[in-house]
């Protein structure tokens, strides 16, 4: 099962998981990418045996957010302790210049208050115990930025696409770096992620509600839905079993017959049963997901 949950402020993604395993009364249950308790927005919310799709989503994301100039905290975000005050002299056109220069590949360092885990532990739980260790920058892609707007003194509204591990608070810092003034973020609201938006989101409360009155199936995302975008195969019958058990169905062998190597592709039955996702690989597909629904009838 795929729940898309709109994200409350104030909780951890992990509380997020642990209500919905509640509800749903299942043991196995997963994000896809977690949202600090500031935050709001999409979260998917994989349970049962749809957890083994986590990986295969789009990892890219949106963002908007609010980042406040003149101010820098320890965290990144106005949740924190206040290092420093400045005065601002910023035009909004130099703000849309510096913020469009973060566009492209870039470096970042894992915040210290992150869930980034070293030698076993979370950076946020040494942050709180007062230890601050080297990490390793990582290269993630700003895909594109944009300003929305003053939306209070000194506060501009902006949306972030993305590729997967962006920390948004920490371009605000670095965008009030850049600046001369200094920058913390004040809210962040994720609109996408792995290919879902807010219009497909729930909030939480109404998912608890939808599960303890057996409508979930109401408002749940299969695994053939949520994979719309990859192409589709039809496997032969008389391959089907072989191919189910993780044999390599040749091309030649598929409808249709053309399909690009490294692609994901949505494997059918000749009686048009979803059998489940496949890797596009040299000479053929091989079964990476198995729809259980279909496959066990």
């Amino acid at each position: 099962m795929i729940l898309i949950v709109d994200k409350p402020a104030g909780i951890t993604s992990h509380k997020v998981v642990s209500a919905v395993r509640r509800a749903c009364g299942v043991q196995r249950a997963g994000h896809t990418g977690t949202l600090d308790p500031i935050c709001t927005g999409v979260l998917p919310v994989l349970t049962g045996h749809d957890t083994k799709l986590s990986d295969l989503f789009c990892s890219d994301k949106e963002y908007i957010a609010t980042v406040l100039l003149g101010v820098r905290t320890d965290t990144q975000d106005i949740t924190g302790a206040v290092l420093q005050r400045s005065p601002v002299d910023v035009s909004q056109e130099r703000f849309v210049s510096a913020l469009k220069s973060f566009e492209g590949d870039l470096s970042q360092t894992p915040p210290m208050y992150s869930a980034v885990k070293v030698a076993g532990r979370k950076l946020y739980e040494l942050a709180r115990s007062g230890i601050e260790i080297e990490r390793k920058s990582r290269t993630v892609k700003i895909y594109e930025t944009e300003c929305l707007g003053l939306v209070g003194c000194n506060e501009y509204s902006i949306r972030v696409k993305c590729s997967r591990g962006t920390y948004i608070r920490t371009i605000c810092d670095e965008l009030g770096a850049r600046l001369g003034c200094g920058g913390t973020m004040t809210s962040l609201r994720r609109t996408r992620s792995n290919g879902f938006d807010l219009s497909q989101a729930h909030p939480l409360d109404e998912i608890i509600q939808y599960a303890e009155s057996g409508r979930l199936s109401g408002i749940c995302v299969g695994a053939e839905a949520a994979f719309a975008d990859a192409g589709r195969c039809i496997v032969p019958s008389d391959g089907q079993r072989y191919y189910l058990n993780g044999g390599l169905i040749a091309y030649n062998r598929l409808k249709p017959a053309e399909l690009r190597v490294g692609t994901l592709v949505r494997a059918y039955s000749e009686g048009g049963a979803f059998l489940g996702l496949a890797r596009c690989a040299d000479g053929g597909i091989k079964c990476i997901w198995q729809n259980r629904s279909d496959t066990e009838r």
